[in-house]
Order: C-alpha cells, then structure tokens, then sequence
C-alpha cells in the first residue's frame, strides 16, 4: 500500500441508488478502498447483486431495500449502517430518476416524482445522516450528487434541473450548518454516460459505444469531460476519506478525463443609478454598460 494511497479503512458508507450506474461504480470503488457499504436501491435484486459482488472481492455490504424520498427510507438506511457496521461515516446521496419533458408537457406527476427522489431524498438522507454524526460526536462526510443540468439547466428537463441547482445549494448550506460538528458537504457533478443519462438523443451514440466496450474518442473525454460511471467513483472515495477534511461547500465536477470546480453563483457586474432605477434607465443599463455580462444557458454538447 503507498503511503499516498487514499483508504477508507473502518468507515461505513451509505450510497443510494448503488443498484446500478454512478452508484454501483462508487459502492464498488469505496468497498475496494476499504469501506464497509450499505448499497440502497428501489430494487432488492439489484443492490443484492452489488453486495454480492463487494463481498465476492472480499469487502463488505449489506443491502437496504427502499425507495429514496422518504423519512422512513433515510432512517431505514443510517439504522442498516449501524445495526451491521456499528457506525455511519458517510452518506452518499445518489438516488435520482429522470422524467425529461419540456415545460408544457410536464405533468404534475412528472415534477413531484423527480423532485421527490432528487431533492426530497437528498434532504431526508442527509438530515438523518447530520442528525446521526451531531449525537455520535466523530464528525462525517455528506455527498451529495447535483449535476450539470443544475449549474447550466438542460432543454427538456425541467424538473431534474430544478431539483440538481438545489442540491448544489444544499452542499453551500449545510457545510456552514454542520462546520462545528466537522461535518464536510460536498456536491458532486458528475459527467457519466448511464441508463438514466443514455436517454439524452446527443449521449445515445456514445453510450452505445462503452456497451461495445470501445473506448471515447480523447475530444469527449477531455474537452466535454464524459466517460462511464467508473470515472466517477474515485470522487466519491475521495470525499469520503480523512484527505478531504479541508474540503466543504464545494461543487466538484468529474467525467472522462476532466476535474472541474465549479463556481458559486456571484454577481457578473453591477451598475449604480443614484436615487434608483426606472424601468427606461434599467432597459439603458442592460443594453450598454453590463450588455457584456449577461450570461449564457445550458450544457454545451460539444
């Protein structure tokens, strides 16, 4: 083992949505790293075959069964950590679905189903997870999973960016909640080509591409940053260990090839107007001094 080495030798770790995907590939890198991992999915055969495949490889898992959105589903998970590890180190909030339409053709239960399993769950995992580390007193680390679609927006998914933008303020919020209890929050942005995300008409082809086991082109690995959910799982191994403690209230970017960090929102320029601003002086403003600072929308597909 190199002294380098990032381990997570002794920590125990929830990861929801680990049945397939980004979560799978981050059960599967923490459990290698030395974690123990309760692996969450909606579907009980499919979080039993990663806990079989952590345990084959010698690690350990145990499976919670329970879809992700609910305060009885995030307390089903931290009780499942403690019952079999005797501990939660960390939680990792990965659970999402996609219900993609463009505004007016989102129904209501589109957005509800979305934003339950996405922000909701976010939400009640990490509130049950913060709730857990305040009274046991050893600090923690809460991943949470925001996406590009979150920091850009993305046509024809409404209530999936809605709910990724909150995530990523959630990470800015808590980490200043939770600094006393040495608690880090993090925002992970991954950029991976999934199930989920092979449904993008654009991704499609090079989603078809890692199913043939062929490799990316290096122009779609670097300068759009996309590779397969195993590129993503060191991030989460990363701010699960004790080399992250430094490291809270971020948006960290990873796919392919390419780390980002992301920026917080912040004012791009600002004009003064003394004794205030009509609606003509405004339209003036907008259209000369800060005409160069308006800000563009969505994700760039190459």
């Amino acid at each position: 083992m190199s002294a380098n080495e990032v381990r997570l030798d002794g920590r125990s770790v929830v990861i929801t949505g680990a049945g397939r995907g980004i979560g799978r590939a981050a059960a599967l890198a923490m459990a290698k790293a030395g974690a123990s991992v309760v692996v969450n999915d909606v579907a009980a055969e499919a979080a039993g075959n990663v806990v079989a495949e952590i345990t084959a490889a010698g690690g350990s898992a145990v499976a919670a069964v329970a879809a992700i959105g609910s305060a009885e589903a995030a307390d089903l998970c931290v009780k499942t950590a403690l019952e079999a590890f005797g501990r939660l180190d960390v939680m990792a909030t990965n659970a999402g679905i996609l219900r993609d339409r463009v505004l007016w053709n989102t129904t209501d239960e589109d957005f509800d189903a979305v934003v339950a399993t996405h922000l909701r769950g976010t939400f009640t995992c990490a509130r049950a997870a913060a709730r857990h580390f305040r009274a046991a007193g050893h600090g923690g680390r809460l991943i949470l999973v925001s996406s590009m679609a979150g920091q850009r927006g993305n046509f024809g998914q409404t209530a999936y960016a809605a709910a990724k933008a909150g995530i990523a303020a959630f990470a800015r919020t808590w980490a200043m909640e939770l600094a006393k209890a040495d608690v880090t929050v993090n925002a992970v942005v991954p950029n991976a080509l999934t199930t989920m995300t092979a449904t993008v008409p654009m991704l499609k082809p090079f989603a078809e591409m890692l199913e043939r086991g062929e490799a990316l082109p290096e122009k779609v690995r670097k300068d759009f940053g996309l590779g397969g959910p195993e590129d993503v799982a060191a991030l989460f191994v990363y701010l699960a260990s004790e080399r992250s403690a430094g490291v809270t209230g971020q948006a960290i970017g990873l796919g392919g090839d390419r780390l980002s960090v992301w920026a917080h929102p912040a004012e791009a320029a600002h004009a003064f107007q003394d004794g205030g601003w009509s609606a003509e002086k405004i339209a003036a403003a907008i259209e000369t001094e800060l005409a160069g600072a308006k800000q563009s929308v969505g994700i760039d597909f190459m």
